[in-house]
Formats: structure tokens, sequence, C-alpha cells
């Protein structure tokens, strides 16, 4: 069984005039932590409503509730993982950087929970502050998609040596996929997402991170129809 799936991760720029010194340790607000809070209970919803609905194969009728909750905490980690790569580079860079909800998209990601399409992406990471310098820039703009990708490559090694092809490996399986997704479609250079800021300081570098994130896509993509 098979649906249409999407990722999107991304933030946003707010220049200012005060300037902030180069933070060595991630702080959070209590806002954003409250923010970060209602943006995880969003995306743990999407992620059991994915798993019950893309983990349907090998003839079972679905998968157990701890193999849902597993790949729910998954997507979870990678979600937010993604979020604090671009806060620790912007903080890193001397910047102001937290997490905010956005209307529309914690909108669209609850709504999603009870679609067969969803959309992850109920908040982005607001950054403000100092201008940063075009090597901040890119490395604030890379930081999110490489976390994906590591995702995606050490899910599918352990999919690789796993023992037998059950709910788990699937799982895991799937995982992997849906980093290399969130990955690659960041990196599509169009409006706010990574990959635009990227291809617009560096087309090189930007090719040097879309061309791993291509090929993770389609080797756990191609393995995962094969078994969805």
């Amino acid at each position: 069984m098979t649906s249409q799936k999407d990722g999107s991760y991304n933030y946003s720029y707010v220049f200012g005039q005060q300037p902030f010194k180069r933070q060595y340790r991630t702080r959070f607000s209590q806002k954003e932590i409250k923010h970060i809070a209602i943006a995880v209970a969003l995306v743990i919803g999407v992620g059991y409503s994915m798993a019950l609905i893309n983990l349907g194969g090998f003839g079972f009728n679905s998968p157990d509730i701890l193999i849902m909750s597993v790949f729910a905490l998954i997507l979870t980690a990678s979600f937010l993982a993604h979020e604090v790569a671009h806060k620790v580079m912007a903080q890193k860079a001397g910047m102001w950087a937290e997490f905010r909800l956005t209307t529309w998209g914690a909108v669209l990601t609850f709504i999603a929970v009870f679609l067969p399409f969803k959309i992850i992406a109920p908040g982005a990471m607001m950054i403000g502050g100092n201008a940063p310098t075009a090597k901040d820039m890119v490395k604030i703009s890379v930081a999110g998609v490489i976390i994906n990708m590591v995702f995606a490559a050490t899910l599918l090694g352990i999919a690789f040596v796993w023992p037998v092809l059950d709910y788990w490996w699937l799982m895991i399986m799937f995982s992997a996929y849906i980093n290399a997704i969130i990955a690659i479609f960041n990196l599509i250079p169009f409006g706010i997402l990574d990959g635009y800021k990227l291809f617009m300081l560096s087309k090189k570098l930007w090719a040097a991170a879309f061309v791993p994130a291509a090929i993770l896509t389609a080797i756990t993509g191609y393995i995962v129809f094969v078994f969805l």
C-alpha cells in the first residue's frame, strides 16, 4: 500500500540591528520550548498516521502499536534534529535563532494527520540579528538536509544488516526513505526552501548536497516500493 508523501522543513531570516555574540551552547527560550512541544505533538500524529497507511506490507492488516510508535519517534527526531541543526549553525554565527509555529503550517500539518497526503511543516526556525557571511549562510542552509541524509544513510545501513524481512525491517527502511525525501525536497532550489538559498550562494555546493540526496532517495525509494 502506498500513498503520496511530502516533507518540508525550512527556516526564515528576520534581519535586525541587534548584535549577538557567537554561541557555542544551544539555547532555548521558554516560548520556543512551548512552540516546539506543539510541533512535536503534531509531527507524532503525522507519524502514527503515516505508519498506519504505509506500513501495511507482507500480507498483514496493520503494524503493531510498538512499531508505529518507534516510527513516529524516528520521524519526530528527524524533524527536531533538522530544525536544531539550523539553530546551532545560526547561533554559532552570532545570530538569534528560535523555532516558531506558523498558523497555516500548523493547521496543514494537523489536517495531514487525517489525510493520505502528508505535510510536515508546523513551523520554521526564525533567524535574525547580524547579517551572516556567505560562509555562515551556506552552513545554516545545508545543516538541516545533512542531518536528514545522515539519518537516511544510517537507517539504510541498519536495514541492510537486519536479520529478517519483517515489519521492523520495513519500518526502518521506510524511515530511511522518508528522511531521504525530506533532504531532497528541501534541496529543491525554489522559494523559501533550503535548496534555493544554497543554490544562490554556491551551485557547486548545492550539487554536492543534491547528488547524494538523490542517490539515497533512489535507493531507498526503489527498495520501499518493492515491498509496499
